[in-house]
């Protein structure tokens, strides 16, 4: 047998270490610094430190794994606590799985624990919408809207379409209408009802 295929493997392995993104750029784990920047979920930090899980959660919700991020926000609630971030979090996963008690629950505990976060007031709205509490889900938008002084395109799109659909008699629930769910900082979820 010839040494020539082991040498050439070593001499790759060399080379992929000596490369500016070290073995990292071969799918081992970045730093933080340059996981930040993408749009997948957070490896393990090298140096030992914690991951945001909230971050993690938010990635893969992003993603469409509502099942994944429901875990992911479940840690989170482990070191961080039950905050309204995290419950509305928790809410909203539960929203996309289609757990639409659990979701309500969480949300209206995430408003009682911040009454003045826009955010989680359109979420719980969205839920109401989804579970056919149209009167309220208008009111709670509304309220949202007023607490973010009418800057979120999502909470007004929320807004209109729920007072729509409580005010139009003829109105078909076959319609197929987009409501968003929106987070804290940037980015948003979009939940569709498939008519």
């Amino acid at each position: 047998m010839s040494p020539r295929p082991a040498c050439a493997a070593a001499v790759l392995v060399c080379l992929a270490a000596c490369s500016t993104g070290g073995l990292g750029g071969f799918g081992g784990p970045a730093t933080l610094e340059q996981q930040r920047g993408t749009p997948y979920a957070p490896t393990l930090d090298p140096r030992g430190a914690e991951v945001d899980q909230l971050l993690v959660g938010h990635r893969l919700m992003q993603a469409g794994e509502a099942e994944l991020a429901l875990e992911a926000y479940t840690r989170a609630a482990g070191s961080n606590g039950l905050t309204a971030e995290v419950l509305s979090s928790l809410g909203s996963a539960n929203l996309a799985l289609g757990r639409l008690g659990q979701a309500e629950t969480l949300l209206r505990r995430a408003v009682e624990v911040e009454p003045t976060w826009p955010e989680a007031w359109n979420n719980l709205g969205v839920v109401l919408i989804e579970s056919g509490q149209t009167s309220e889900a208008a009111e709670i938008f509304r309220r949202a809207y007023a607490l973010d002084n009418g800057e979120s395109d999502a909470i007004r799109d929320n807004l209109r379409l729920a007072l729509a659909k409580r005010d139009d008699t003829g109105y078909d629930p076959a319609q197929n209408q987009d409501y968003r769910l929106v987070r804290r900082g940037s980015g948003d979820f979009l939940i569709r009802r498939d008519g």
